[in-house]
């Protein structure tokens, strides 16, 4: 494909305007000012359109679109307690599979090109992201409350044989990592064992860390005065490249730890504000010169996958709660939702339009209300755009969504699944 005149926010995130953009297989093969004499098949006109790289979410629990607004208003315990974990008990390895589809189509929708997850059942979760055409780096959540060895658990063999079946399946768009869900749900001996697990095999790793006070402070009382960043850091985890979700109420010792180790650190701002987690101190983080990424964490607590949402709130909390209107800027939070995303999943030719890259790309329709008029195009894509200005998600050169239309999946399919397994799980739950 030729995407021709169109307008592109290139790897310094900086605007050109009336580019041509050659597409070659999976990877960007050509971008200048001029026409390029190379045939690239369809020409793609460009006029209104802007061409973004396209998004990386660096959390989520995606099969978790079954739990869309089924837990509103309630403390964290009840939340999971009350309407979380039932419900989840009831799922089977077909409503994670569809209700994987259902998220990709929705993070399409939004043109969010890759997903970095945490969950259980990875066969189903795989099938989904080979199936569609989709990115994901993929984890098994480990939890553990006994004192068993890690070897003994049967989430050891479900790990060793998801690695063996999965890893760097399809031409890499799957990628196998490791998890540990969190400090208040694991044990030292199965931490450590894991880390090395991690380092053996050469993958990344997902955490939770610190995502709320009654967490971060009880680890402080249980381990000794540790928090959890400096536990996982005593068991090894951080020896591997990490991304560490939440990360709201580390100390500055802990940030220090996350830079010292190159932890990325996910921020899930639209997730901590409705379950009144707090505010992760981003720019602080920044200053120590940390990788921060944006996610979404599960629709059960965002309630969307959109992650321009994330985007636009990321640039804003941080000038109000710092009481500075010049902290994050434009450049800087629409590079967290990109460049940034890659490298946190390890994707190094990924995130920006440059010649090499992989050609994972968003088109984005600027010719909307909401993006005129234009003083700068940077400042409006942050600020103004929505996900639905979104008319095409393209990954490893091959467009999956386009005005409306999925070409890699049956939405309509997907969509009487996922009523028919949210009746049957609820009429479960109520006998």
């Amino acid at each position: 494909m030729l995407f021709e005149n169109i307008s592109l926010i290139d790897d310094r995130m900086q605007v050109r305007e009336n580019q041509y953009v050659g597409i070659a297989e999976d990877r960007i093969a050509y971008i200048g000012s001029e026409r390029p004499e190379t045939d690239f098949g369809e020409a793609y006109r460009g006029r209104g359109k802007l061409l973004i790289p396209g998004l990386v979410n660096s959390h989520a629990h995606t099969p978790m679109t079954l739990l869309r607004g089924y837990g509103e208003n309630m403390t964290l315990h009840d939340w999971l307690n009350q309407r979380i974990f039932p419900f989840e008990a009831k799922m089977n390895a077909e409503d994670i599979y569809y209700g994987y589809l259902l998220g990709v189509a929705e993070m399409l929708r939004f043109g969010v090109v890759s997903v970095t997850d945490m969950y259980y059942v990875g066969d189903s979760m795989a099938r989904a992201v080979i199936d569609s055409g989709f990115k994901s780096n993929l984890s098994l959540g480990i939890i553990c409350f006994t004192d068993q060895e890690y070897k003994d658990l049967p989430i050891y063999k479900e790990n060793v044989a998801f690695y063996e079946q999965y890893h760097q399946a399809a031409g890499g768009r799957v990628l196998v990592d490791l998890s540990i869900h969190a400090e208040y749900t694991s044990t030292d001996k199965v931490v450590a064992a894991v880390a090395r697990q991690c380092a053996q095999w050469g993958v990344r790793m997902q955490i939770h860390l610190s995502e709320t006070k009654a967490e971060h402070e009880n680890c402080k009382t249980q381990r000794q005065g540790k928090t959890p960043a400096k536990y996982f850091e005593s068991l090894g985890i951080f020896d591997n490249p990490t991304t560490a979700a939440h990360c709201v109420w580390l100390e500055p010792e802990d940030f220090e730890i996350l830079a010292r180790k190159g932890v990325t650190l996910a921020a899930n701002p639209v997730s901590n504000l409705k379950l009144a987690s707090g505010i992760c101190d981003v720019p602080y983080a920044m200053s120590r010169g940390i990788n921060v990424t944006l996610g979404t964490d599960s629709v059960a607590s965002n309630n969307s996958l959109n992650l321009f949402e994330e985007i636009k709130l990321h640039a804003l909390l941080h000038k109000n709660r710092s009481g500075d209107p010049t902290v994050i800027t434009p450049a800087e939070a629409f590079q967290a939702a990109t460049l940034n995303g890659s490298k946190g999943q390890g994707r190094e030719d990924c995130g920006s339009i440059k010649v090499g890259n992989k050609a994972d790309l968003a088109v984005m329709d600027i010719s909307q209300p909401n993006m005129k008029p234009i003083h700068n195009l940077l400042n409006n894509l942050v600020y103004s755009a929505s996900g639905s200005d979104v008319c095409l998600t393209m990954v490893d050169g091959k467009i999956l969504y386009r005005d409306g239309r999925y070409l890699t999946m049956d939405i309509e399919k997907i969509y009487h699944y996922i009523d028919k397994a949210k009746a049957r799980i609820l009429k479960q739950l109520q006998a």
